[in-house]
């Protein structure tokens, strides 16, 4: 396939493994990635390859950026860098408003004057989820219950792309994830339960278990494996046209946040014992995601059970 793919956090958890996969399919990669939770060692398998150009650097600097479609005759667009963790946009709005809206901006202004013909955005379906009600699930079209800078700065991102979109004439896709999980992904402070709990038990140590009186079993969420993301990701390059919107990207499974903790202590066959800690400022209590827009528009939706995806997450640990 002979076309350029600009991916942004390429270097990063989920951003390395649609990496490996658009090389795969022959695909002209630049990765901009200012490796500030990723790394190269994410890209081993790759970063020698004769069709990987990597740039270090933010999307924040826009002289990069203009270097970057200068030389190179970018086509897609794929937008994975981010500040991703709600705690820390509690903490700095800031600088969360900077890395996900002025970001963004900066990359959609370069459209202005290097017309692309397709723009792939990573957002959030556990953060601009609606309050969950009973069996509900969150579906797209559902009034967001925004509790978090994070989630009003990527519902903002959520607008501009699709103003940009109908403005300069590019097809997108806004990816609302679920919790990825999987291979690479590290705890980063108080984001990403899952390496944070397997850390934990890994190392014997106490991890927190944040509950509410009525939900003693925690926060409860919707957890998609990485590879399944990178998949979506590859066939959303493979369509001849896209449908331009909107996706939610779950299983549409609610697990209890003691649920995954024990689901690790099996995979890991240890048991360590669990603290029981007030809420975070800014969390939902339930997150589900009703992906059946995507199954209709692509017939796909994630396969990966939890099971298998955790076994896959061991065998990371045990080689690395």
């Amino acid at each position: 396939m002979d076309k350029t793919v600009l991916l942004t956090g390429g270097a990063g958890f989920i951003g390395s493994h649609i990496a490996e996969n658009y090389i795969a399919m022959g695909l002209k990669v630049v990765i901009l990635d200012d490796l500030s939770s990723g790394t190269l060692n994410n890209l081993q398998t790759i970063i020698n390859h004769e069709n990987l150009d990597f740039y270090q650097g933010s999307i924040l600097d826009r002289n990069l950026l203009q270097t970057i479609f200068n030389k190179h005759k970018i086509s897609i667009i794929n937008n994975h860098a981010a500040q991703k963790s709600v705690p820390a946009s509690v903490a700095d709005p800031i600088k969360d408003n900077e890395l996900n809206v002025v970001g963004l901006l900066y990359l959609l202004e370069m459209v202005k004057e290097h017309p692309v013909e397709r723009f792939i955005q990573a957002s959030t379906g556990g953060a601009l989820a609606k309050e969950i009600i009973g069996d509900e699930r969150s579906k797209e079209t559902d009034t967001p219950m925004i509790t978090s800078p994070y989630a009003l700065t990527k519902f903002a991102v959520e607008h501009y792309l699709s103003i940009y979109g109908e403005l300069y004439g590019f097809d997108y896709a806004l990816l609302r994830y679920a919790n990825v999980y999987g291979p690479r992904q590290i705890a980063d402070g108080e984001c990403g339960v899952v390496p944070i709990f397997a850390d934990n038990i890994l190392a014997g140590r106490t991890s927190k278990l944040m509950t509410y009186a009525d939900m003693p079993r925690g926060c409860t969420r919707d957890y998609i494996y990485v590879g399944d993301a990178a998949e979506l990701n590859q066939l959303l390059i493979e369509q001849p046209q896209l449908q331009s919107g909107i996706y939610n990207v779950g299983s549409g499974i609610e697990l209890a946040m003691m649920d995954i903790y024990e689901a690790l202590e099996k995979a890991f066959d240890k048991e360590v014992a669990i603290e029981i800690a007030p809420p975070r400022a800014g969390d939902l209590r339930r997150s589900i995601l009703d992906s059946s827009h995507l199954l209709a528009t692509f017939n796909w939706q994630p396969h990966t059970s939890l099971e298998d995806g955790l076994m896959q997450l061991k065998q990371y640990y045990d080689e690395n």
